[in-house]
């Protein structure tokens, strides 16, 4: 293409979730409500966690960990969305685009991978109980943790670094409520083959792999669980893992709709649905059926409310 028929961009505009103007002030106020429980269960969480000595155990070490990416998650998304549905004009600068599409990146490739962390966990708990302080050692869990936070960065840095090679055109219309990869490679002048094969591959690997792990990690503790005689023995093993389930499924779900599909047959507005679920919902999701569905933590939670009320 000739480049003449090229323009520097220095800013986007996001079409937003819908173009109704009479459900703004709708989606304002209920995505409002999802950022506040995301952000006082997250760090609720984590305090929690931090106070009660007795949850400080590999399993909720890697539960703080899954909140804090939950609400950094959630923040890089979320606070931007909020300010577009109150102004007439959804402006972001390339600089702000940019910087929000590495972020997002990290931490959802960085979700995936924690989630896997913590079947395997499971794992070493159910099936190998009596190893299991000396396998999940602090200095075990300690690099899991970085390790997990190091693909994260990898994969965003991949991802942007190919993205800021490209040239976009005078269409700075985002198809979409943030930036993300297919909606800005949409309005790409440039070859964008690269990126695409990119895209399918690193996001098949990441998702692929923490799932393979997830997979293989339940195939292993359902052997464990068939084994023991005692229903009540059955029972609290299921319990441990009933929570970490449900965070998976629907995190990998609406994950695996969004970019395992090539982006020709996609629909935006379907991406654009598909999304929420794990930008908003699973952020806001974890830390509820961590602490509902938690004897653990709702013991501390009680044990937190007594103390407070004491020196109240």
């Amino acid at each position: 293409m000739d480049p003449g028929n090229h323009s520097s961009v220095t800013e986007f505009i996001l079409a937003g979730l819908t173009e109704q103007p009479q459900l703004q002030l709708l989606l304002f106020f209920l995505f409002l409500g999802i950022y506040v429980v995301t952000v006082v269960g997250n760090l609720g969480m984590i305090t929690l966690t931090g106070l009660s000595s007795h949850l400080h155990t590999p399993m909720y070490y890697f539960l703080i960990n899954l909140s804090f990416v939950d609400f950094c998650h959630s923040t890089v998304i979320t606070p931007k969305m909020l300010v577009n549905f109150v102004t007439e004009k959804n402006i972001i600068s390339y600089t702000e685009c940019m910087t929000q599409l590495y972020f997002f990146i990290i931490f959802i490739i960085a979700e995936g991978y924690m989630l896997a962390v913590m079947a395997y966990d499971r794992y070493v708990a159910i099936c190998n109980p009596l190893l299991y302080n000396v396998i999940m050692s602090y200095h075990i869990c300690f690099r899991l943790t970085v390790g997990v936070y190091i693909l994260g960065f990898i994969g965003s840095t991949i991802h942007t670094g190919f993205m800021l090679r490209l040239f976009f055109c005078k269409n700075k219309m985002i198809n979409h409520y943030f930036c993300d990869l297919f909606p800005l490679l949409e309005l790409s002048c440039s070859s964008t083959y690269t990126n695409k094969l990119l895209v399918l591959v690193l996001s098949a690997f990441n998702i692929v792999t923490p799932s393979l792990t997830i997979l293989a990690s339940y195939i292993f503790i359902l052997s464990s669980i068939l084994q023991i005689h005692s229903i009540e023995g059955r029972s609290k093993a299921f319990s441990t893992c009933s929570s970490h389930i449900s965070a998976v499924a629907v995190f990998s779900g609406s994950a695996t709709f969004t970019y395992l599909q090539p982006s020709s047959v996609s629909s935006m507005d379907q991406g654009k649905v598909s999304s929420v679920f794990y930008t908003c919902i699973v952020p806001m999701l974890n830390p509820l059926i961590y602490s509902l569905r938690n004897k653990d933590v709702k013991l501390a939670l009680k044990k937190f409310w007594r103390l407070k009320n004491v020196y109240e």
